[in-house]
């Protein structure tokens, strides 16, 4: 087992506990209980995978925290100074019920637990510990969704590595070569760039690159072709990049290219421009969107202008229509438009952010520009 330890600031972790249960105790719970993954690496520095044991950190309000976790697995989170952060262990092997541990460290029944919490154990709990349950994600993503300066540097840290995958493009894109033998060149190179992982790859080429989570196929790479590539995964730190860059290779095919490719070009500005603290999320979106539409590509734009970014790749906050919620310094999202032409072509730019006190940080450098590769 992988418990994904990486750099560990003992005062930001403790300072996350102790707002992790002043947020709880704000929300009316007796206890936040998270299971592995990306709320117990912000929380402990150390992810872990959910399996039919259960492991548990348990945040009682008013009481100290306790890690629930099989003694077979203990040694995967011994890096986690948990002395130094005032966290009891409990240990249980096969044969007993850590459900009861669960409930010997609680002050009450009321418990928020983690969103991907398997329900093996979310309904176990709620046989054990009590029947009111209530979700921990909207009370942690209060304190995820604002990075402090570690976590902004991990991202420009995943942003310079990914920059770095795509200046190589020319080295595997070419025609001849199908999607999914340029995607592995791709996710070899994600990982020698400084990844610990290949999270995603698209190569979306011809008219593949009109469906925006196209993933990679069989399809042989043609000149002419237009190509979304798509590309992402965590640095040592737990942190993601996720940036998409659209190429052609050679002339393109269609006359129509260079033209709507200055209109998304001109929309993922306008929205990165727009980005300052005050200022919506909606409106961002809209920022990108409003030019796309101006331009008659309004019914070609399917998806929203962007998402948080963090420990997740998908996190809040969400760059979409609907949402009214103020940018603050420290949020950091993608803001990714896209025009997809279905049956023919699509294009999609893609940089990460962060708000800053005055502004907009890019944490990708790549040009933006439709870059042309040898046919």
């Amino acid at each position: 087992m992988s418990t994904h330890v990486g750099p560990v600031d003992v005062d930001a972790l403790r300072a996350r506990l102790d707002r992790a249960t002043a947020a709880a105790s704000v929300a009316g719970v007796d206890a936040l209980l998270i299971s592995p993954g990306s709320d117990l690496r912000y929380l402990l520095g150390a992810g872990g995978s959910s399996f039919e044991r259960l492991t548990c950190l348990v945040l009682p309000v008013g009481a100290s925290p306790v890690l629930v976790v099989p003694k077979l697995e203990q040694p995967g989170y011994a890096a986690i100074p948990t002395g130094d952060l005032g966290v009891e262990v409990a240990t249980w092997v096969d044969g007993e019920d850590p459900y009861a541990l669960v409930k010997q460290a609680l002050k009450g029944s009321r418990t928020a637990v983690s969103d991907m919490m398997p329900a093996l154990h979310t309904l176990r709990l709620r046989d054990v510990v009590g029947a009111d349950q209530v979700l921990a994600g909207p009370i942690l993503r209060e304190l995820r969704m604002r990075k402090d300066a570690a976590e902004v540097a991990a991202l420009r840290k995943a942003g310079a590595a990914i920059d770095r995958v795509h200046a190589r493009m020319a080295e595997w894109l070419r025609p001849g070569r199908t999607e999914a033998e340029v995607g592995s060149d791709i996710a070899a190179a994600i990982v020698a760039e400084g990844h610990t992982a290949a999270d995603f790859v698209i190569v979306g080429s011809g008219p593949n690159g009109a469906s925006p989570h196209h993933d990679v196929s069989d399809r042989v790479i043609e000149a002419g072709d237009v190509v979304v590539v798509d590309i992402g995964g965590p640095v040592a730190e737990g942190y993601n990049s996720d940036s998409t860059r659209t190429y052609v290779l050679g002339e393109p095919r269609d006359a129509d290219v260079w033209e709507t490719y200055a209109v998304l070009q001109a929309a993922q500005r306008a929205a990165v421009e727009a980005v300052r603290p005050g200022v919506t999320c909606e409106a961002v979106d809209a920022a990108a969107r409003e030019v796309i539409a101006d331009a008659g590509f309004g019914d070609f734009f399917v998806h929203r202008t962007g998402h948080g970014i963090g420990l997740d790749v998908h996190e809040e906050p969400y760059i979409v229509a609907g949402n009214d919620l103020p940018l603050e310094p420290g949020m950091a999202f993608s803001v990714e438009p896209g025009i997809y032409l279905p049956g023919r072509w699509g294009a999609r730019i893609e940089d990460i952010v962060v708000t800053t006190a005055d502004g907009v940080e890019s944490v990708n450098n790549q040009p933006h520009e439709l870059v042309v590769l040898p046919a």
